[in-house]
């Protein structure tokens, strides 16, 4: 959530100093040109000119009123100070920062993440679930700038060894890796990442690495040819909401239907690789804003379901004779879908 910084092969205190410059030329720049200048020096570790630079973004003409992001220059600025021993101003800044309820997901998440960096979990807890509280209620579709939100706040309730809420079972579904959240976040693992014992970040880095082979894999293997699937409740709402894809739904039960009879089809045609992916109407709304289209346009169900199997959300058809059949009947496939004629 802070200003893009490349960490390697880089003059933190020169590039500060050029940003500052550049800043002086395009004064309507400035303030992102001085956050990035900020976060350089924060790099060099000469953390008490990054604060300069902060206050002066502050207090410059027109004041934090005159800023586009207020909120996070204090964010910022407090995250900063605790790194160098002002925990009471950081603290206060904090505070402030609360109160003021910004509508950026960012400051949250950097005060948020200050507290718990300095294992003030339940603070940190709070604060995740305020900003969640503010930006997401009544949101059917998250935006991507909220997810860091929900991903601190699942790994600060993991630490805690609370229970998973609704907003963890969001953040589930948002976080695609084949490595789930629970086991990112998982305590043991997270503490080790920040341990200065040399043997337990070696077998956290072997750990990570294996990872990535795994996911390195995952995404070299063709995803499937998949048939999109509604449940019954997101179909009824879908043609509620765009009655003109009630042309290409007549029923429930003819689309289920229609779903098997295609993929028996292409499997006698030789086509591998075969699946079913389960759609939403949240889910397909947020995809047709993303393509610039109108959701009653029915030629984006098809690049739909496409995207949803590039996305590992397939479930490999056909399943098993004696497993629950992918209707969501709650039968075995044998004895609903999968019995033959």
């Amino acid at each position: 959530m802070r200003p893009d910084t490349p960490a390697e092969n880089v003059d933190h205190t020169a590039e500060a100093a050029r940003l500052e410059r550049t800043a002086g030329l395009y004064p309507e720049d400035a303030e992102a040109l001085l956050l990035q200048a900020a976060a350089h020096l924060e790099l060099s570790g000469d953390r008490p000119a990054a604060t300069k630079l902060y206050d002066r973004l502050l207090s410059s003409s027109g004041g934090a009123q005159g800023l586009e992001n207020p909120s996070l220059v204090r964010a910022l600025k407090a995250s900063n100070l605790w790194e160098y021993g002002h925990e009471a101003e950081a603290r206060a800044i904090i505070e402030g920062v609360r109160t003021a309820s910004p509508r950026d997901p960012a400051p949250w998440v950097i005060v948020a993440e200050a507290l718990e960096s300095h294992d003030e979990l339940e603070q940190a807890h709070e604060t995740f679930t305020e900003g969640a509280r503010l930006l997401l209620t009544d949101v059917t579709e998250p935006p991507y700038s909220t997810h860091p939100l929900l991903f601190g706040r699942h790994r600060v309730r993991r630490m805690l060894g609370l229970a998973h809420d609704e907003w963890d079972t969001l953040a589930d579904g948002l976080h695609s890796m084949p490595v789930s959240l629970d086991e990112l976040h998982d305590p043991k693992r997270v503490w080790s990442l920040g341990s200065d014992n040399p043997a337990e970040l070696e077998a956290e880095i072997f750990r990570l690495r294996a990872e990535l082979g795994a996911y390195r894999e995952a995404l070299s293997r063709p995803f499937p040819v998949a048939m999109l699937h509604w449940p019954a409740a997101e179909l009824t709402e879908l043609t509620e909401a765009y009655p003109t894809l009630a042309e290409e739904y007549s029923t429930y039960e003819t689309h289920l239907a229609t779903i098997e009879a295609a993929l028996r089809e292409l499997a006698s045609s030789g086509t591998p690789n075969l699946g079913i992916v389960t759609g939403t109407v949240p889910s397909y709304e947020a995809f047709a804003a993303s393509e610039g289209s109108s959701p009653a346009d029915a030629t984006l169900l098809p690049q739909y379901a496409t995207t949803l199997a590039a996305r590992g959300r397939a479930a490999a058809w056909p399943p098993d004779r004696s497993a629950a059949c992918w209707c969501g009947s709650g039968r075995a496939y044998g004895e609903c879908h999968g019995t033959e004629g």
